[in-house]
Parts: C-alpha cells; structure tokens; sequence
C-alpha cells in the first residue's frame, strides 16, 4: 500500500508542478503590481482549468502524503518523493522543451540512486 501511496504522491505532484509551469509560461511576466492589476491577474489565472487542475493535484499529492506518513516513516516517505525531482526533469525536457544542462542531468541520477537504495 505505501508504494501505491508514494506513486501517487509523485505523479499527482509532478501534474501540480507541470500544470503550474505550463500556466505560469503561458502567462508571462507580471510587470504590474497595482492593486486592480494584481485583482485582474488572480481572476484570469482562476478562470485557467490547467491551473484549477494543478491545485486538485496537490490537494491529492498532499493528502496521499499524509496518509503515506501513517503507514511509513518519515525517514522513508520524504526522501522517496524526491523521485518527483527525476521525473521532472524528464518531462521539462520532453514536454515543456526546456534546456537542461549536465548538472541537472547529474543530480537528478544521484537522487534517482538515492531513490532506489530506499527501495532495496
């Protein structure tokens, strides 16, 4: 049950982060912190589905977090989410077409060696 729980924290924070990432881009820049301006921002961004999205995403990775967290230790279920950090680095390559440098590439292998250690 803790896998399927720790799946389940992974993916629905990677759609979160993804869905976040997608919407923030699409946005732009905020260059105008006038009050109205700021009021504006907020109701386009909570007319945006993908964004309602990413939030029901993390609503979901939170709470199968804190289930996760009453059947493992903490010393398991908090380094094991990092596997989220792998993951997105993959899908920013793949689907946002970001450039991501060797170092990255570099700590997301060390974190994936972490991950599978946990695992063993």
């Amino acid at each position: 049950m803790r896998w399927w729980l720790l799946t389940a924290v992974v993916l629905a924070t990677v759609g979160a982060d993804l869905l976040q990432s997608f919407e923030m881009k699409r946005q732009g820049e905020v260059r105008d912190f006038r009050p109205g301006a700021l009021g504006r921002l907020f109701g386009t961004l909570l007319r945006r589905r993908l964004l309602l999205l990413a939030f029901v995403c993390m609503a979901i990775s939170f709470f199968a977090f804190l289930k996760l967290l009453t059947m493992a230790d903490l010393s398991f279920a908090v380094p094991a989410t990092a596997a989220t950090y792998v993951v997105e680095t993959f899908l920013a390559k793949a689907l946002l077409k970001e450039q991501v440098e060797w170092q990255r590439w570099g700590g997301a292998t060390l974190v994936a060696g972490g991950v599978l250690l946990l695992a063993l």
